[in-house]
């Protein structure tokens, strides 16, 4: 009668790795009702044995499947599996993505070098610093130098500066 006992555990882990694989595998609740069905059989098995082993189990599964949940979310990401599968956050550095509007305020009057072409929209190089801009009109090519006269919210508008 021993044996019965041995597989009523063995249930309870199988319940345990479905429950795990349920949070990352999308199966429409089908590993769900395996996980259930591990652990309706185990607790069927305990109570088998005798109605004590049967209120253990019934404890043990209550604290067991929080328990499981738990530490699937807390270990996972941590694995090399879970590290290759989940979204990392990019290492950015303050600053490089778009500057504060006082910042922008600043930059008033500055000239810099196209990078990209603006179209009207486009990149330019303000001494170091990318920021988009928008031209006052129409086209602009690669390496022209262009002055900023207008900051409307986050947005730098400018102008061709005209060689002479």
């Amino acid at each position: 009668m021993d044996w019965w006992l041995a597989f009523a555990v063995f249930l309870y882990f199988a319940c345990a790795a479905l429950i795990v694989a349920e949070v990352f595998v999308p199966s429409g609740g089908i590993i769900s009702i395996c996980a259930f069905a591990c652990l309706v059989g185990g607790i069927f098995l305990f109570f088998r044995h005798s109605a004590t082993a049967g209120w253990v189990g019934v404890v043990i599964a209550i604290v067991m499947i929080p328990t499981t949940l738990i530490l699937a979310y807390k270990a996972f990401p941590n694995t090399r599996f879970g590290k290759s599968v989940t979204l990392q956050p990019s290492d950015r550095t303050p600053g490089d993505a778009i500057p504060d509007t006082p910042k922008l305020k600043e930059m008033l009057g500055a000239e810099g070098t196209v990078i990209t072409p603006l179209r009207p929209v486009g990149m330019v190089d303000f001494s170091g610093k990318r920021i988009e801009c928008v031209i006052e009109g129409g086209y602009v090519e690669k390496n022209k130098k262009v002055k900023v006269i207008r900051v409307q919210g986050t947005q730098l508008t400018v102008r061709v500066v005209e060689e002479s």
